[in-house]
């Protein structure tokens, strides 16, 4: 049966990402969902310069496989920013702050993102799903640079 981890707190957000209306609390409830919705999201600053935002995901099974194992990530830029933008999403095990991230486990670099919304689904390699060792203890590290 699949399963999925889906963002389930906000665990580092030095107050520089937003939800689509501005605000700063439990931005992780806009990208929470089951099914897709790009009316609420969670927002970088307008410049950003490796500002970073962790989500911790909710706990899964151990599936005992090696296969199988994807990380999604849906992303856009503002129109009107119009600068290039580079954004970096991780799947870390173990993360408490940025001196003490954990483990990497996968990482996806999007390069000049563009101004309409895209899905990246980006399965493990086996050795990147063996390195999981704990299902409750993943985060998603996002670091969004403008160039």
């Amino acid at each position: 049966m699949a399963q999925f981890g889906r963002p389930s707190i906000d665990q580092n957000n030095p107050g520089t990402y937003t939800d689509q209306a501005g605000g700063s609390t439990n931005i992780y409830l806009t990208i929470d969902e089951a099914v897709l919705d790009d009316a609420d999201y969670v927002r970088s600053p307008l410049t950003p310069s490796s500002s970073v935002y962790v989500t911790k995901l909710s706990s899964i099974t151990d599936p005992v496989s090696s296969t199988g194992h994807v990380l999604r990530a849906r992303y856009a830029k503002d129109v009107a920013a119009g600068a290039q933008i580079n954004m970096t999403v991780e799947l870390r095990q173990g993360y408490v702050s940025e001196v003490t991230q954990g483990t990497l486990i996968a990482t996806r670099t999007y390069t000049n993102i563009t101004n309409a919304f895209t899905t990246d689904a980006y399965t493990l390699l086996g050795a990147e799903a063996d390195a999981i060792t704990n299902y409750a203890d993943l985060y998603v590290r996002v670091v969004a640079t403008q160039v």
